[in-house]
């Protein structure tokens, strides 16, 4: 892949090439309308748009994609947040009566920071990223995706990337999107194991019986943790950052430690040590003594920003948006490649308007006339526009997602109308 650098001051004039050609509106209306199965569900849903300057502009609503395509062109907004599924057009919200303008559905989303984690890392901080602590992000993705589908049973999440420090996840499902706020309140509130702010030392605090998706979540983080925690932060190497684990044990296993340290300097045979002195607690004492499991919590767990989760009417960044810091353009991951995701690799805005100006291949020249007599060109060539970008496998990716959501609606259209049949 081509690099094309970013420059800030160049967004105003890459934006109108960027919604003109390369924005994926047929599968972005595909995908918030649903099917059409709920009558005026895509027109009831909030967009927000943050225009140049951040001039921010709330209920924006559209009655069908070419609608929403036409005002996006206009507008060209540095970034667009999607709201819920509103009682009422949302841009009709002034004219309705009091009270009765409610937040009815929306999918069940989760928003993960790399701030949230500036306690527990040293290579970076702020809204600066780096591949050691984008570990933290490939953790947190896979303990949550497991979560939301073994214990929850939801089937339709989709992950996407920020386009600068964190990731967002959207659970699509029918269910998880009619969930209430309590309910919504109670999945986080499951989810969440670190808490308190930063005067709280220790963060994550375990009792008997150990839950079951505790020790799921274990099982992931140990997978990472020598290799992301031992190495890469060092997390037993320097005096500060070993007075930070320490901080978090029992006084006398802190005191047996310290003096233990004082010989051994080797990161990981310090971490063995750890470990095989919390298993001996456990064995004679009669409760608790987590506290190895605790400071892989504590280092590695997810760090959910729960209001967003909580709030049927929070707003949260749409996939596809442009970051207008880094450029980069709010991707979709591909949980079966993981591992290799890698952020700086994602395409900025300027990469793939650059890649729109390189010379068509010669297929692409043969399919062109095929084409230009079709009704359909116009849409074919936007689409042919961004499978000639680097933006290609993710739009596809995002595809195979709306494929799999349409096939489980047309199985449950079946299986009820089977229902149906067998009780006239």
């Amino acid at each position: 892949m081509t690099t094309a650098d970013y420059d800030q001051a160049s967004l105003p004039d890459l934006l109108p090439l960027y919604y003109r050609r390369l924005f994926p509106f047929s599968q972005y209306h595909r995908w918030l309308n649903y099917g059409g199965v709920t009558k005026n569900y895509f027109q009831n849903r909030e967009f927000s748009f943050t225009l140049k300057d951040d001039i921010y502009v709330r209920y924006q609503s559209f009655s069908t994609q070419n609608e929403l395509e036409k005002e996006m062109q206009k507008m060209n907004p540095y970034k667009i947040d999607i709201g819920a599924v509103y009682s009422h057009r949302p841009n009709q919200h002034n004219t309705v009566k009091s009270g009765s303008f409610q937040a009815l559905e929306k999918e069940l989303v989760f928003d993960i920071d790399m701030t949230d984690y500036d306690d527990v890392r040293s290579c970076c901080s702020g809204a600066d990223i780096c591949p050691k602590c984008w570990t933290l992000m490939t953790i947190a993705i896979r303990i949550l995706d497991r979560a939301l589908r073994d214990d929850f049973g939801f089937r339709h999440c989709l992950w996407v990337y920020s386009g600068r420090r964190g990731v967002h996840c959207w659970v699509c499902d029918e269910a998880a999107r009619k969930l209430s706020v309590a309910a919504r309140s109670a999945v986080a509130e499951y989810l969440s194991l670190v808490k308190g702010g930063d005067e709280t030392v220790r963060k994550v605090v375990l009792s008997d019986p150990i839950h079951p998706f505790i020790t799921e979540s274990l099982t992931v983080v140990e997978n990472y943790f020598s290799q992301y925690a031992l190495l890469g932060q060092d997390i037993l190497g320097s005096k500060e950052a070993v007075d930070k684990v320490l901080a978090l044990l029992p006084e006398d296993v802190r005191k047996k430690l310290l003096q233990y340290f004082q010989t051994e300097k080797n990161p990981e045979k310090r971490w063995d040590t750890i470990r095989s002195m919390a298993q001996d607690k456990r064995m004679t004492a009669k409760k608790g003594h987590y506290f190895e499991m605790e400071i892989m919590l504590q280092y590695c767990y997810p760090r959910l920003d729960v209001n967003v989760s909580k709030g049927v009417n929070h707003l949260l960044k749409s996939p596809f948006s442009v970051h207008p810091k880094t450029g980069r353009i709010s991707v979709p991951i591909d949980l079966r490649e993981l591992d290799r995701f890698d952020p700086f690799e994602v395409p900025t805005i300027s990469l793939i308007c650059e890649e729109l100006d390189q010379p068509k291949t010669e297929e692409e020249q043969d399919d062109n006339m095929e084409n230009e007599n079709k009704k359909e060109a116009g849409e074919r060539r936007k689409m042919r526009d961004y499978k000639r970008t680097s933006l290609a496998k993710y739009v596809k990716l995002f595809d195979n997602f709306l494929e799999e959501m349409a096939h489980s609606r047309k199985g449950e259209v079946l299986k009820n109308s089977g229902e149906c049949n067998l009780n006239p």
